[in-house]
């Protein structure tokens, strides 16, 4: 019986896991922060939207000489985004962080990938990108 009872909490805590992510706010604004390559220190930021119920999301990095290039492929699954920037030969992998009420995104925790070098790059929302 012991052994049953611990299976339910189990199934019920993968339950309720799931009904969190379903909640997950929207991933709509800009978020930015900070990239370095080697000695180069430039911003990196991503504007998400939804166009015809599809997210979208384009970058902008007035390092990269980038502004708002749409990116050609873009997925939310829960909290892990990947976007893929072929033009740049680039992609972002990264986990939304929300609030402890899980009510809003605080932050991205992410890596930016570009011609085999990986960097980390935290994004922070913001109100508009720095050009």
């Amino acid at each position: 019986m012991q052994k049953l009872a611990y299976i339910y909490l189990i199934l019920a805590s993968f339950s309720g896991f799931a009904s969190a992510e379903e909640s997950l706010p929207p991933l709509l604004g800009s978020f930015e922060g900070p990239l370095v390559i080697g000695r180069d220190n430039m911003n990196l930021a991503f504007t998400f939207s939804e166009q015809n119920g599809e997210p979208q999301a384009a970058i902008i990095s007035s390092g990269l000489g980038i502004y708002g290039l749409p990116a050609e492929y873009f997925s939310l699954e829960g909290v892990q985004l990947l976007i893929r920037i072929p033009q740049l030969d680039a992609e972002y992998t990264g986990v939304l962080r929300l609030n402890d009420a899980g009510e809003e995104i605080i932050r991205i925790d992410g890596e930016w990938f570009q011609s085999a070098e990986m960097v980390p790059v935290v994004l922070l929302p913001i109100d508009t990108p720095t050009l």
